[in-house]
């Protein structure tokens, strides 16, 4: 019985501990991170990357620079109407989006958000004012049942 106290005591300090760790860590990165939005806060002045949900991305992207990050391969398999694709695993992708209006916003997304997490990063060190993610990528935008373009 009192092992099974300590373990559960060591267990609970381990969760706390790594909580604190990820939040730290965070907080070094200048990152702070909700399911809406990821503001760099020690790069203000820089741009601001947001999270949108399938509905907030089709409805704020119209008129705006849409960007998918994947491969020419998924490209083809299906994309969001307006799309350009700017590969992030292409050696030219930072030329490439130099090409963009930093000034104006740009909507971009991948698979399942990782590289886009990536490429909108890689965005606001370039100088890009407002970079808006699809959270959960084009899976998510398919399963909200929106329709994708081949």
């Amino acid at each position: 019985m009192k092992t099974s106290i300590k373990l559960l005591g060591l267990l609970s300090l381990s969760i706390i501990f790594a909580s604190l760790s990820c939040k730290n860590a965070q907080e070094k990165n200048g990152a702070i991170v909700n399911t809406t939005s990821v503001s760099n806060t020690t790069q203000e002045t820089k741009g601001k990357i947001t999270l949108l949900s399938p509905s907030e991305f089709k409805e704020k992207s119209k008129d705006y620079q849409i960007i998918d990050v994947r491969t020419p391969a998924e490209f083809k398999e299906g994309f969001i109407e307006g799309a350009k694709n700017i590969n992030l695993k292409d050696d030219n992708f930072a030329k490439e989006i130099t090409y963009l209006d930093k000034d104006k916003p740009v909507y971009i997304y991948c698979r399942s958000g990782y590289r886009s997490g990536i490429a909108a990063k890689k965005m606001i060190d370039l100088g890009f004012k407002e970079v808006y993610d699809l959270q959960g990528g084009i899976l998510n935008w398919e399963q909200s049942n929106n329709k994708v373009k081949n």
